[in-house]
């Protein structure tokens, strides 16, 4: 069977693709891939036995609106170019921009023989767009949701299954934060990823100036927010804030090492609030706390699960709030309720394994 995935971005920022890679490659199938490559930084090594077509061009994530969408039909152009090339028994679509530029591909051309992994809330507010996105959901074969608040915008369908952004290859890594001490001075606060939420993140480093219990770390690529970030903390004179720019995922784990807290505060905006971010369920995979905005649906869960702190930024005592939090931690019984909410996620992640295996056996 030939199977193409369709990706938005490099290899390297779709760690999720690899349960999909995994059943393929149990399959036996022919395994194509189309990304974007928007820069002209290093990118992972490309898995074996996966034939890769690239659509090479630049876009900063932070550059104009009007200018991203010229790019895009220009990215549809040529993923519509792969399609016909490729001739797919099967398409794996990776995220919802890509999903709705090939909309009438995917909903005539490959009725039930397409898998749409729902990733990204954009343009719901509108309701041409929240159409297109319930036509997708409707002629897939099965859709994949990566945050079960995202439900609300989908037709009630049995076959929409929670997806979680859990890697394998993490799960044989789970005790790397518990080899050392968690009594650390200072408590080191980390961000990994796309460094973006330029007010919030000011708000942020704000509530630890120069506060000697504290150092805040940021990993990610130095863009249009991050130097501005890093422009603040030189002007006002930050020592305890600090910039590493661009990592490999191999690098994330010595980075897990290093950390104490993981900062996952974003905008409560209408895209972000009901995000479910990678490294959510890093702090549940490396038994590591984790500080969320309250209000946002990552908040909603580690308050149910107990595996981390809301925080509201219009207060005055945040930092305290975080120090008195960290320090109260019962460790044992903190591991044992990320264990139960990891176990649940893994749950789902099985069901969604036995989808694709499915879903590949299909003629």
């Amino acid at each position: 069977m030939k199977v193409l995935i369709i990706g938005f971005t490099k290899m390297a920022y779709m760690p999720y693709m690899k349960l999909y890679l995994d059943e393929m490659k149990n399959k036996k199938c022919e395994v194509h891939l189309f990304y974007w490559n928007r820069d002209e930084k290093e990118d992972i090594r490309v898995p074996d036995n996966l034939i890769t077509h690239e659509f090479h061009l630049t876009q900063k994530d932070e550059q104009p609106k009007w200018t991203k969408i010229i790019n895009f039909i220009k990215y549809r152009k040529y993923a519509k170019k792969t399609i016909d090339l490729v001739k797919p028994d099967r398409i794996i679509v990776l995220s919802t921009l890509p999903a709705v530029l090939l909309s009438k591909t995917l909903c005539k051309g490959y009725k039930c023989k397409y898998i749409f992994d729902y990733r990204d809330i954009t343009f719901e507010k509108l309701s041409i767009f929240r159409s297109i996105i319930s036509k997708i959901v409707n002629n897939s074969y099965c859709t994949m949701v990566s945050s079960d608040a995202y439900r609300r915008y989908l037709p009630r369908d049995k076959n929409i299954y929670s997806i979680h952004n859990i890697i394998p290859d993490a799960l044989l890594r789970r005790d790397i934060r518990n080899k050392t001490s968690r009594n650390h001075k200072p408590i080191r606060i980390r961000y990994w990823g796309f460094i973006r939420h330029e007010e919030i993140n000011k708000q942020f480093i704000n509530k630890f100036f120069n506060d000697d219990r504290f150092e805040l770390y940021y990993h990610g690529r130095i863009e249009k927010t991050a130097q501005n970030l890093l422009q603040h903390c030189k002007d006002n004179n930050f020592t305890n804030v600090f910039f590493h720019g661009s990592y490999l995922p191999e690098d994330k784990y010595k980075i897990i090492e290093d950390t104490d807290i993981i900062h996952n505060v974003y905008n409560n905006d209408f895209q972000t609030q009901q995000a479910m971010g990678n490294k959510y369920y890093d702090g549940l995979i490396h038994y590591l706390p984790q500080i969320c905005n309250k209000g946002s649906f990552m908040g909603e869960l580690i308050d149910k699960h107990g595996t981390g702190i809301n925080i509201n930024l219009e207060t005055k005592d945040v930092s305290q709030k975080i120090f008195e939090y960290y320090r109260s931690i019962d460790w044992d019984l903190f591991k044992n309720r990320t264990d139960i909410a990891l176990e649940s996620a893994i749950g789902e992640l099985v069901k969604c394994r036995n989808v694709i295996k499915k879903f590949l056996d299909k003629r």
